[in-house]
C-alpha cells in the first residue's frame, strides 16, 4: 500500500514508485518532490522491515548515505568549475591534515573517483560516531589508505561522504555566498 499524495502531472513518479515496492523488491521507502517550493510528489510505502511486518509511515527514518555522495559531488564540482577546488591539486592544498598516514599524494580527482584508498575505517568507531562530524574527520586524518592514493579505485561508500564534504567545506565557501550558490536552499 501506497501512501501520501501525487500531483496528477507526476502520475508517472508515482507508478514507478508503485513498481519498486511491487514488482523490483523494494522492502519500503519513501520520496517527496517539491517544485517551486511546494510539495508535488509526496509517497511513502511498503515496510520498515520484512520481519517486524511494521508499515513504512510518513516520517519513518531512514540512512541515506548513498544519497549524500551525489549532493557533496555536485558542491566539488561547482568549487571546480569555479576555480576554488582543482582535480590535480593535492587534497592537502585545502586540507593540511589530511597529508598523514600516507595520504599526501591523495588528490582532489582521486578523491572524487573513488581512488583514494580510504574506504573504511579500521579502527572501530564508538556508538554514533557517525554523527559526530569532527571525530570521523579525525579518524579519516589518521586513516592509512588500504592501497597508494590513485592505484587502485574501491568504492568509498561509507567514507566519501565526510571525505567530500569536509574538502568541500575546507574549500571555505563564505556563508554569505551560500545563497547566491543556492538560492532556492538558503
Amino acid at each position: 500500500m501506497v501512501g501520501g499524495s501525487c500531483d496528477p502531472r507526476f502520475v508517472r513518479v508515482r507508478e514507478e514508485f508503485e513498481r519498486n515496492l511491487a514488482e523490483r523488491g523494494e522492502v519500503g521507502a519513501s520520496v517527496c518532490v517539491l517544485v517551486d517550493g511546494e510539495p508535488v510528489v509526496d509517497l511513502w510505502g511498503g515496510v520498515v522491515d520484512r520481519a517486524s511486518g511494521r508499515e513504512w509511515e510518513r516520517d519513518t527514518v531512514s540512512v541515506v548515505f548513498s544519497t549524500t555522495k551525489g549532493v557533496t559531488a555536485l558542491c566539488a564540482h561547482i568549487l571546480l568549475s569555479r576555480g576554488q577546488l582543482a582535480l590535480g591539486a593535492p587534497v592537502a592544498t585545502y586540507w593540511p591534515e589530511y597529508a598523514r598516514a600516507g595520504k599526501e599524494d591523495t588528490t582532489v580527482g582521486m578523491m572524487l573517483a573513488h581512488r583514494a584508498g580510504v574506504t573504511a575505517l579500521t579502527e572501530p568507531l564508538a556508538e554514533g560516531a557517525f554523527l559526530d562530524w569532527a571525530g570521523m574527520i579525525a579518524a579519516l586524518e589518521a586513516q592509512v589508505p588500504a592501497w597508494a592514493p590513485g592505484t587502485r579505485h574501491g568504492y568509498h561508500a561509507l567514507t566519501f561522504g565526510w571525505l567530500v564534504g569536509e574538502l568541500v567545506r575546507r574549500a571555505r565557501i563564505p556563508r554569505s555566498k551560500i545563497h547566491e550558490t543556492w538560492p532556492s536552499v538558503a
